[in-house]
């Protein structure tokens, strides 16, 4: 599919050169910001934004006398910005620890400059990306990495199309113990039983929030579409429009999550990304649906069909497929990247614990939903609602590429419905996950040997930290029994 001008540009950067990049008559962030103070003729402040390896958002706010000089020349900051922990501190054997903490050279990207509808005065935010100092996209940037890991696919002629479903649960802002805020009864002021899932009726009760929400994700661009509550009280999902660039669709989803949080803020609750809050409940994932489409516009998975499903598909769906079990393992890191991410990999929970795919099934980690043969996909279900998006669709354009790279078969499918017995075969702790990782020979090729190794050299680390924490259930279990 052809890409836009603005995705064209995004993709054009390749190397770092303030003067030959943005000192030009046609400077797309100049003509950006020119439009947006001339609506925002008030605007002080723009806050610049980097997701880290965790997705968290990272950066500095500027005033605006520095606006058209950092559109015009990029800025500095800290190159350690995207390897901190989830406590935004320096790890061992990360950039900023013993080094000096050095500068990395930075520029904003183009179409990324937006309002903030819910700051108190006028304001402006963009995303940045990093650099090495010799030019190079810096290794550790969530978006170089994910554009090297599609390069593959792009030199076989294809283009990633895809779209991602979050899934959130809101939390009472009032209270210091995280306790979610479930929908009323209607017309009474209790709490309605059970998760009510698919209840549109969980939807009017929090309409001034969704409300606004999508009136900010209009304002900034962000392609929000359908919103559902879930398998759980005051759990819900955002779903976003599918696009034809997957670094753009990851800026929606990253955007999307700070957006919620914000706008929570102001109607009385925590927005909570977590993968597993509560652990009667459901966990929360990030889906990701995918497709691939030739230079003509023809969906790559389903001509050349056989007669598997309907619609029907080829086998070249197979074997991404296939290359995506066969690289899950390894990638699981990424997929659940934090201490809580295992506790939502169980089964019965909807969430994949085994190496299955199947069509129109969700008990499966790779899902083909039901579709015409323009649209067929695959729905990825295994990552959690707190992974970085860019670097879950990095690890799943290289299982792709992967499998059909070596036209891998993925095994059996699982009918539609068709009663699954589920195998723990994705790493469920932790450290296992973090060890496949950095055992792994897949994942570098796409990803980068530096990066995998710094990768898993901060997730050990932090893992380190966390289980030498003294928990209360440390107390609760053993204090009188030992």
């Amino acid at each position: 599919m052809l890409l836009s001008p603005r995705t064209a540009w995004r993709h054009g950067i390749t190397r770092y050169n303030a003067a030959a990049m943005t000192r030009t008559k046609n400077n797309p962030l100049r003509t950006e910001l020119s439009r947006l103070l001339r609506k925002q003729p008030k605007t002080a402040t723009m806050e610049l934004l980097v997701p880290d390896i965790l997705g968290i958002f990272r950066g500095k706010r500027i005033r605006r006398s520095s606006f058209e000089k950092t559109c015009d020349d990029g800025f500095s900051f800290c190159a350690g910005t995207t390897l901190m922990s989830a406590l935004g501190d320096v790890l061992p054997g990360m950039i900023g620890d013993g080094d000096g903490d050095p500068d990395t050279p930075c520029v904003l990207v183009p179409g990324s400059i937006a309002p903030i509808p819910w700051a108190k005065r006028p304001a402006l935010q963009a995303l940045f990306r990093m650099y090495e100092t010799s030019g190079e996209p810096f290794f550790a940037d969530s978006r170089a990495v994910l554009e090297r890991a599609i390069k593959p696919l792009q030199k076989m002629g294809l283009s990633i199309v895809m779209a991602t479903e979050l899934e959130f649960y809101l939390l009472d802002a009032n209270v210091t113990k995280p306790t979610r805020k479930p929908s009323k009864v209607p017309g009474q002021n209790r709490p309605q039983p059970g998760p009510q899932v698919y209840v549109p009726d969980d939807l009017w009760d929090i309409e001034p929030f969704l409300d606004e929400l999508y009136d900010t994700c209009e304002a900034q661009g962000i392609p929000a579409d359908a919103a559902t509550s879930e398998f759980a009280p005051a759990q819900f999902e955002i779903n976003l429009v599918h696009v034809d660039d997957p670094v753009l669709a990851c800026d929606h989803a990253v955007l999307l999550k700070r957006a919620v949080k914000a706008i929570a803020r102001k109607h009385g609750f925590v927005a909570c990304f977590m993968a597993k809050p509560f652990a009667e409940d459901s966990g929360s994932g990030l889906h990701i649906h995918m497709s691939l489409f030739d230079r003509n516009g023809n969906n790559y998975f389903s001509y050349g069909r056989d007669k598997l499903a309907t619609p029907p598909f080829s086998a070249r769906l197979k074997h991404a497929v296939g290359g995506l079990l066969q690289t899950m393992p390894e990638s699981t890191a990424i997929f659940a990247p934090n201490a809580n991410s295992y506790r939502r990999l169980l089964p019965e929970y909807f969430a994949p614990v085994d190496l299955n795919w199947g069509v129109n099934h969700r008990a499966v980690a790779v899902r083909i939903p039901q579709s015409d043969a323009g649209n067929l996909r695959f729905e990825h279900r295994t990552a959690g609602a707190d992974a970085n998006p860019y670097l879950v669709t990095a690890a799943i354009a290289a299982g792709v590429h992967h499998g059909l790279k070596n036209k891998i078969d993925p095994g059996r499918m699982v009918e539609e419905g068709e009663s699954v017995t589920l195998k723990t075969k994705i790493p469920d702790r932790w450290d296992a996950a973090i060890n496949k990782f950095a055992r792994g020979k897949i994942l570098p090729e796409y990803l980068g040997d530096r990066f995998c190794q710094y990768y898993a050299t901060n997730r050990r680390a932090e893992c380190r930290l966390f289980h030498n924490v003294v928990s209360p259930t440390d107390f609760d279990w053993y204090l009188r029994a030992v």
